[in-house]
C-alpha cells in the first residue's frame, strides 16, 4: 500500500515537471520596432501606416513569439549616424536608419537559413512610410492578403505568421524562478530533484514505520 502510494506521488511530479518545461505556443512572423533612445519599443502601427521622420531608427525582427509583450527585439546596436554615415542628407529628402534581423537557425523555417543581420539607410521622400523605406533598400519584400508583412529581402521563402512550437531556446526562456527548466548544464530541474528528494524521505519514513510495527 505504501509503495503504491509512493509510486503515485512520484509520477504525479514528474508529470508536473514535464507540464512546465512544455513548449509553448508561438507565432512566426516578422515583428516591426522603433528606436527610442537607448531602447527599442514594439512600433503601435504597421510599417505601411507609420511615417518616420528624418533621423529616426526603425527595426524589424523575424523570430517565434507568443505575443507582442514577449516579442524578440533586433539585436545589434543602432546608431543613425553610423547607419547614415554614407547617405548623405539631400534637399526635399528623408533619411531613415533601418536595421534588419533575419532571427536564429531555430526561429527559420524548415530547410531555410537566416541571412546574416544587416542595417541600410534608406533616403526617401518626406511623406514616405517605413514599408517604402524598407523597400528602398530591401527588395523584395512580400505581403499576405491582408497587408501583412511575410518576408524581407527574399526571406523567408514562404510561410507568414504561421502558428508553431516554440523553441526553448535561452534566447525564449523564462527566468529560472518562473518555471521548471533544465539546469545550464543539462541537469534535472530544481523542482525534479526536490520532488524526487521528497519522494525518498517519504520512502524511508514509510519503512522506518514498517520496521518499527514489526
Amino acid at each position: 500500500m505504501i509503495r503504491r502510494a509512493l509510486l503515485l506521488l512520484l509520477t504525479s511530479l514528474l508529470l508536473c515537471t514535464g507540464a512546465g518545461q512544455a513548449q509553448a505556443a508561438g507565432y512566426r512572423y516578422w515583428s516591426f520596432w522603433e528606436r527610442d533612445g537607448e531602447q527599442w519599443l514594439y512600433a503601435t502601427q504597421g510599417p505601411s501606416l507609420a511615417r518616420p521622420s528624418d533621423g529616426d531608427v526603425q527595426g524589424f525582427r523575424f523570430a517565434v513569439s507568443e505575443d507582442s509583450a514577449n516579442a524578440t527585439r533586433p539585436r545589434g546596436k543602432a546608431d543613425f549616424a553610423t547607419i547614415c554615415a554614407k547617405t548623405p542628407a539631400q534637399n526635399g529628402r528623408k533619411r531613415v536608419a533601418l536595421v534588419i534581423d533575419f532571427g536564429t537557425p531555430s526561429d527559420a523555417p524548415e530547410g531555410e537559413t537566416p541571412p546574416a543581420a544587416r542595417t541600410a539607410c534608406a533616403r526617401v521622400s518626406p511623406d514616405a512610410t517605413t514599408a517604402e523605406a524598407l523597400a528602398a533598400v530591401a527588395k523584395p519584400l512580400r505581403y499576405d492578403t491582408n497587408a501583412l508583412l511575410c518576408a524581407i529581402a527574399g526571406y523567408p521563402e514562404k510561410g507568414c505568421g504561421e502558428q508553431v512550437s516554440q523553441q526553448q531556446t535561452p534566447e525564449h526562456r523564462k527566468p529560472a524562478a518562473e518555471q521548471n527548466t533544465p539546469s545550464d548544464d543539462g541537469g534535472p530541474s530544481l523542482g525534479l530533484v526536490a520532488g524526487i528528494a521528497v519522494v525518498v524521505l517519504l520512502g524511508g519514513a514509510a519503512i522506518w514505520q514498517v520496521r518499527r510495527r514489526g
